[in-house]
């Protein structure tokens, strides 16, 4: 008896032991008595910080959006600056070669170029005024260039202008003005837009020749609302 005395505390000391060491681990290693309110703060810190992660990340990638922060550079009243002076050279050479023909100043012109490169117009004149018009702005070289500056510029501003306002309006990023803004602002000159512009819409547009040829496609209207 005095053996199987002897074995059963032993056996009750060792239990003993082994509950105290949860309680006592916490000050072994210098933090101090284990409460339930600090398991508790243990587990919420731990999930917290993974959300807290998560919209950190969400809200950096908003604000730092690159596409959107390059965008927002664009001086779009700038560049429809740039080509104020054609637009203004071309009006007043339609309007001249309206008054010159003896036509109503309020009538309605569309300028464009053929499959061939010519100005051609529209808008309903009498054929043979209309031939003499279109002969003398062919032969106008500053009339040529200007229009040919306009019809690479204008559709560029258009994109943008749509492009930009869609963003704001909707929070819609355009994949295709993206790439078109560089990181720097000294090469997002007018010209450097119009030719990546360019270029991006040939390769996005390889594959669907119709909606290529649609998008070159460029017209001055005069007087469209009269």
């Amino acid at each position: 008896m005095s053996l199987l005395t002897s074995l059963m505390k032993a056996g009750t000391q060792f239990q003993q032991a082994m509950e105290k060491r949860p309680s006592q681990a916490p000050s072994g290693n210098g933090e101090g008595a284990k409460t339930p309110g600090q398991r508790h703060e243990t587990v919420t810190a731990s999930e917290s910080g993974s959300k807290t992660d998560d919209r950190f990340t969400l809200s950096e990638r908003a604000t730092q959006d690159p596409g959107r922060s390059k965008s927002a550079t664009l001086q779009m009243t700038e560049y429809r600056q740039t080509i104020g002076q054609d637009l203004a050279f071309v009006r007043e050479t339609l309007r001249h070669k309206l008054a010159e023909y003896q036509l109503n100043p309020a009538s309605r012109l569309e300028v464009e170029k053929n499959e061939q490169g010519d100005i051609q117009l529209g808008g309903g004149l009498p054929a043979d005024i209309k031939n003499r018009i279109e002969q003398d702005l062919n032969n106008s070289k500053p009339f040529r260039e200007a229009f040919s500056r306009l019809s690479a510029s204008e559709p560029t501003l258009h994109f943008m202008d749509n492009a930009l306002k869609l963003n704001q309006a909707y929070g819609v990023n355009n994949s295709l003005l993206d790439a078109m803004v560089s990181e720097k602002q000294e090469f997002n000159g007018l010209q450097d837009l119009i030719h990546r512009y360019d270029s991006l819409r040939r390769s996005t547009a390889a594959s669907n020749t119709d909606a290529f040829s649609q998008a070159r496609s460029y017209a001055f209207n005069l007087n469209t609302q009269a």
